[in-house]
């Protein structure tokens, strides 16, 4: 069956994450003076985003919650950088998650790619990323124009690689599995979980990581979705 619905995924795949998480972090180094703690702005962001990635996969695994995940994220940071927990900012984390949605940055090709498929497919965006946040994210970089339903885990009660998750988004979508496609960047959120929902898979994979998933499709960059939709 010829695909008639795409779901893409939107943190480090269309919209920028780390582009994006570097300006607001040199952002709030600046604003709170870190650096008086003796950590370079380089070693901050290198730490926050092991430290964030370690997090994230705690919660897509369920074993922390939303508001946990938040409350550490810069406390560990910032621990692993000498700076005791009393002389973290309070603030640093809500600064944070009020800052980051305001950044536009996107991979390269994106609203080309997104401009292109809209007039073909019916597009759809399925995250695990924070209800408040992503839609934030969407609106400052013009995203949102190319979505249909926009479904995420907090809405869904589930996360990615749940096959709960992709079974809410096909019925929010009104989509069959065999007519759909999912893109995204991670392997076991986006393709296994995928795979495992009977829906084909586009790995994006811009940094052309070695690995030995079976995949349906793999791509570099996002422009090349077009020698095949």
């Amino acid at each position: 069956m010829a695909y008639r619905h795409l779901f893409f995924d939107l943190d480090h795949t269309l919209w920028d994450f780390e582009t994006n998480a570097d300006e607001t972090l040199a952002t709030l180094y600046d604003r709170h003076a870190l650096a008086r703690h003796g950590a370079d702005l380089p070693a901050f962001k290198r730490v926050y985003s092991d430290v964030n990635q370690a997090l994230w996969r705690m919660y897509q695994a369920n074993k922390i919650t939303q508001k946990q995940l938040r409350e550490a994220r810069f406390v560990r940071t910032l621990a692993k950088l000498g700076v005791a927990a009393a002389d973290v900012p309070p603030t640093l984390s809500a600064e944070f998650t009020d800052l980051l949605p305001e950044k536009s940055a996107v991979f390269p090709h994106t609203h080309e790619t997104l401009a292109y498929l809209h007039k073909k497919y019916t597009l759809h965006l399925i995250t695990n990323g924070f209800e408040d946040v992503q839609h934030r994210k969407l609106a400052s970089s013009n995203l949102a124009q190319y979505f249909d339903q926009v479904i995420t885990s907090e809405h869904s009660g589930h996360l990615k690689p749940d096959r709960r998750m992709f079974a809410h988004a096909l019925q929010a979508a009104g989509a069959g599995a065999p007519e759909s496609l999912m893109i995204g960047d991670n392997l076991e959120c986006d393709v296994l979980g995928a795979h495992n929902a009977g829906i084909d898979q586009v790995y994006f994979n811009p940094a052309k990581r070695r690995h030995f998933a079976q995949v349906t499709y793999e791509i570099s960059s996002l422009d090349e979705l077009r020698a095949f939709l």
